[in-house]
């Protein structure tokens, strides 16, 4: 599948008020139907220097196409300087959920 339609797109915040904050103006703003958070724990490097930091990840659901509105929202709104931001396919799925996610969102033309 080189572009698959369906997407969950992956990004982790601070904390669990920024992560219900960004999930909230996505869902909102109907370029995701669905965001699921999750307490984490991640090991990076940040600057030179190993850290190890409670974060709580977001799984949004939505489409390919959405990926570059949902990143610009992102960036406006982290408090990372550099936040992830990573796109991986739904190789399958419910034709109900994803037909539901396509009733969801209301994404511009490109």
């Amino acid at each position: 599948m080189d572009n698959p339609e369906w997407v969950a797109i992956l990004t982790t915040a601070s904390s669990e008020a920024e992560a219900e904050k960004l999930a909230t103006a996505l869902v909102d703003s109907r370029l995701a139907a669905c965001i699921t958070i999750t307490p984490i724990r991640s090991i990076y490097r940040w600057q030179g220097e190993l850290c190890k930091e409670a974060e709580w990840q977001l799984t949004i659901k939505t489409r390919l196409d959405a990926f570059g509105a949902i990143a610009q929202k992102i960036k406006a709104l982290h408090s990372y300087e550099v936040p992830e931001l990573i796109a991986l396919p739904l190789i399958a799925g419910s034709p109900d959920y994803l037909n539901w996610i396509d009733q969801q969102l209301q994404l511009s033309p490109t």
